[in-house]
């Protein structure tokens, strides 16, 4: 009875231990899982991050512009403006190959001259450019040239600078919204800069700077070339 016993005790001592020895291996297994999820899931995002830092999604450029605008009349008044030069700087984010968003700030100085039955008027004014456009680039490059066209809107602001020989009693700034479109190519570097060469046209109502006697309620148009430097990262 006693050896029966004891080998009554021993077998329970050894099912006990297998199933200890399977519960370590089952606890085992998932942790060898959740060690290869964890892995799996750390690649991919290691992966991402290293594919998007080798695109270069954002871009900062620095142009210097001209700004030609057509001369207009109406409700008996004709307006010119002065040729001029300015800048402009943007910021530019690649939303994949073939398509980014921008936002574009520039600044010009001009004088609008007006002419009516009463005479001519002359304001000088600062003008600045805020825009924001949709970059299309064209699926081919020539060379190292990458071309693009864009289109969007924004708003010139009108500013008069109080210039005694271009002033006139009243003028006060005015905003006027502007429709663009323009076209453009970037000449690559290296990987982080290139240089690049645009046009832009605006389409807005004529600026009267809230005189009813400068109002000429026409639409003109302004070009402007620019070209300048880009850097992405």
């Amino acid at each position: 009875m006693a050896q029966k016993r004891a080998v009554g005790v021993l077998l329970i001592a050894c099912e006990q231990e297998l199933r200890s020895e399977l519960n370590f291996v089952k606890m085992g297994k998932r942790r060898l899982m959740k060690r290869s999820l964890f892995v799996t899931v750390a690649s991919i995002l290691l992966f991402t991050v290293a594919a998007m830092a080798q695109e270069s999604r954002n871009e900062i450029s620095a142009q210097g512009t001209g700004f030609f605008t057509k001369d207009s009349d109406g409700n008996g008044i004709s307006r010119n403006t002065t040729k001029t030069g300015g800048l402009q700087v943007g910021y530019r984010y690649n939303i994949n190959r073939w398509l980014s968003a921008e936002a574009n700030y520039g600044f010009d100085r001009n004088t609008q001259r007006y002419f009516s039955g009463s005479g001519e008027s002359r304001i000088q004014s600062d003008v600045h450019g805020v825009t924001a456009d949709v970059v299309v680039k064209l699926p081919f490059h020539i060379s190292k040239f990458s071309p693009y066209a864009l289109a969007g809107g924004g708003g010139l602001i009108f500013h008069p600078t109080g210039n005694g020989a271009g002033f006139v009693p009243g003028a006060d700034t005015q905003a006027k919204g502007a429709f663009l479109y323009g076209a453009g190519a970037d000449y690559v570097l290296t990987k982080h800069f290139s240089l690049r060469a645009e046009y832009r046209g605006f389409v807005y109502k004529d600026p009267d700077f809230s005189l009813q006697s400068l109002k000429t309620d026409s639409w003109t148009h302004a070009a402007q070339p620019s070209a300048g430097v880009v850097y992405r990262f």
